[in-house]
């Protein structure tokens, strides 16, 4: 159903299923799934496709152009998976040429009030991003990752899955898999073991990540001689280990410790 007080460009494709409330904008290159609901006043504009069961907030503005000078006007993109949930004045762009011209949100997020996803970001399923968290351009954020209040990530990051960031934080370097990091700039604080547990990671997987951890974060030497060390181990053959070694060593910013 599409309030009458709405405008909703004649081109865009909404599934029938759809609910536009009103004052809502939709242009014409946007195209949104089965069952997902528009709130008053939000935009979605842009070359812009959203999932099914969605759920867009009042004042939500998503897909509008980059914040990137370098910026044309050409084709690029946002895609939103499906049942994600877009709160009040939360902003998604498109990507840019340079950037690979996509940004994107897979299924199952929450992005909470006044959060922003800048162009040429690609984030994973299931994570969570709390008032005003802010990624900055070219951020890859990988599923489960928990991102708290207030905090910023520099361009070009990547937040590891299962990560949690604390708030009020500033990233400035790529957040390993599993861990809990926090400060300004970002410290590691331990591994996000609630969180492990809560999914169902198995003891003896925990109990290696635990060993790693301290093998790893807890001293300043090079971290190609401790990744040697950990690859001495029986422990490396534990797939989330393999996982954490394979993301440091694939590392372009460096890893937070």
């Amino acid at each position: 159903m599409i309030d009458p007080r709405a405008v909703v460009h004649d081109n865009a494709k909404l599934h029938p299923s759809v609910k536009v409330a009103p004052y809502a904008i939709i242009g014409a290159n946007v195209e949104i799934g089965e069952g997902t609901t528009v709130g008053a006043s939000a935009v979605i504009d842009g070359h812009t496709t959203i999932g099914r069961d969605c759920r867009i907030f009042p004042h939500a503005a998503v897909g509008l152009e980059p914040q990137d000078l370098k910026y044309a006007g050409e084709k690029t993109t946002l895609t939103v998976g499906d049942r994600t949930v877009i709160r009040e004045f939360a902003t998604l762009h498109t990507g840019t040429e340079g950037g690979g011209g996509r940004s994107a949100v897979g299924d199952d997020c929450l992005l909470m009030t006044y959060s922003h996803v800048a162009h040429d970001c690609i984030v994973g399923n299931n994570v969570v991003m709390a008032n005003s968290a802010t990624l900055a351009g070219h951020v890859f954020v990988k599923d489960y990752v928990i991102i708290g209040g207030l905090t910023a990530i520099h361009q070009f990051v990547t937040l590891g899955e299962h990560s949690m960031i604390g708030g009020c934080s500033a990233v400035v370097m790529d957040i390993a898999p599993y861990v809990i990091a926090a400060g300004n700039r970002a410290e590691n604080h331990g591994l996000n073991l609630v969180g492990l547990k809560r999914r169902g990671f198995s003891r003896d997987s925990l109990n290696a990540l635990r060993r790693v951890y301290k093998t790893i974060f807890r001293s300043t030497d090079p971290m190609a001689g401790l990744i040697e060390q950990v690859c001495a181990t029986e422990d490396k053959d534990v797939p989330e280990v393999k996982r954490l070694i394979e993301f440091i060593q694939n590392s372009k910013r460096g890893v937070t410790r």
